[in-house]
């Protein structure tokens, strides 16, 4: 067991079930939700077997905090790396740990992370780390498993031979064209197989003392900031007076500019692309409601408003966690989709969303980010939403475990 720190009883539990299951299988998936220990665990299985050299892999972000609790097991050799520095790696690891593993779930064809993985691993005892396995559809978990010569469907010969089995296929239309859809996976079938593999473990389970808690801020933007979003939404290009051209000809175009409107920034197509920030409504407003919050975080979402907060929050920011952590105060910031992984920020006071994202699954992750077993204080997320903004609604669809698409957008705005 690792040394000067104690296993929760719930975690010694689950590396004994997860060796029985590695012994017979070669690999077992943890499906333990966020915050509640799923590193500490999975190492703690690989020192149990007596693997001596891991791999660790994550997201960029969480390497830092995986190295220091790897410090935990002397009789580890534990080489931590990140899904993009996959190919600076060769296949020498008898056990591998895989952190985030829906993000392999990509279908019908395999990710490009996941061939790089299946080069590396295919060989390996393989844990799987993840809380929410498959986000989206059960599709996700075929390129998962994929990645070992052990996978419970090492049978079928790639995706389309399983998918016989496993899906239901039916069609959907992108620009008026006809495409087949895998994401309606048979779960009745599926899971009968892959619950020999799966160990699930919820944050209730596990007794968690603060569930996270919502509260929705919604603020008026500049009346330029909606002049601006309803002259696009009608004409779909907009010049302004210095001759910069912001277009937005497609469906897809209009929805992601209005949702950087809303927020006070856009993407200037012409003469040159770059980030335009125009509104600093959003982040003075945080400053002005978290004057008395030492330390929280604010997660935005696109990169120009990371320059609005970093405007206004002048002196206070950071940006790497750990040195957040230590700190006594200051304001952590980061994007949501890379900083809604691996990262802990249970110290902080408050967890503030300067935008949303539209993905469910950036919903539910970065909301966690928060929470330990043992914290005593409220886990309180705040949302600052534009009043008549696209926010409200993406929030509706991810709340509901949906991502909010184009169809939702079209229907949302009469387009």
């Amino acid at each position: 067991m690792p040394q000067n720190i104690e296993l929760r009883d719930y975690q010694i539990e689950i590396v004994e079930k997860a060796c029985e299951i590695i012994k017979r299988y070669n690999m077992a998936y943890l499906a333990m939700e966020v915050r509640t220990g799923k590193t500490l665990t999975a190492l703690a299985i690989a020192e149990r077997l007596g693997m001596g050299i891991v791999l660790f892999v994550t997201k960029k972000k969480a390497i830092a905090d995986i190295e220091k609790q790897a410090e935990h097991f002397p009789n580890l050799a534990v080489f931590v790396t990140n899904y993009d520095q996959l190919h600076n790696e060769q296949p020498r690891y008898p056990f591998v740990i895989v952190d985030e593993a829906h993000s392999l779930g990509a279908f019908p064809k395999p990710s490009e992370r996941a061939k790089e993985l299946k080069r590396i691993a295919q060989h390996s005892k393989i844990i799987y780390l993840s809380g929410t396995p498959t986000p989206e559809s059960w599709s996700q978990i075929y390129h998962q498993l994929w990645i070992s010569n052990f996978s419970l469907f090492k049978n079928y010969d790639g995706f389309y031979r399983w998918a016989e089995d496993f899906v239901i296929l039916k069609k959907k239309y992108v620009f008026n064209r006809a495409i087949n859809d895998y994401s309606c996976a048979r779960i009745e079938k599926i899971k009968p197989i892959t619950d020999k593999i799966f160990i699930t473990f919820t944050q209730e389970d596990a007794g968690f003392k603060q569930m996270v808690q919502e509260e929705i801020f919604t603020v008026r933007m500049k009346e330029s900031t909606y002049k601006f979003a309803e002259r696009l939404r009608i004409d779909k290009i907009v010049t302004n007076k210095d001759g910069e051209v912001v277009l937005a000809d497609t469906a897809v175009k209009l929805m992601n500019k209005m949702h950087q409107i809303y927020s006070g920034s856009v993407i200037v197509d012409e003469p040159e692309r770059r980030a335009s920030a125009f509104d600093h409504t959003k982040a003075e407003f945080i400053r002005d409601t978290f004057q008395n919050c030492l330390k929280f975080a604010i997660y935005y979402k696109f990169i120009a408003e990371s320059v609005i907060l970093q405007w206004v929050f002048a002196g206070r920011i950071f940006t790497d966690p750990q040195a957040f952590a230590e700190s006594s105060d200051g304001v952590f910031i980061s994007q949501i989709q890379s900083g809604r992984e691996g990262i802990n920020l249970s110290t902080a006071e408050a967890l503030v969303f300067y935008n949303i994202d539209f993905s469910a699954v950036s919903y539910w992750q970065a909301r966690a980010r928060l929470q330990t077993k043992d914290r005593e204080a409220e886990a309180k997320i705040y949302w600052i939403f534009a009043e008549g903004g696209i926010e409200h609604k993406i929030y509706k669809a991810v709340m509901d475990k949906k991502d909010y698409t184009l169809d939702h957008f079209k229907k949302d705005f009469r387009f």
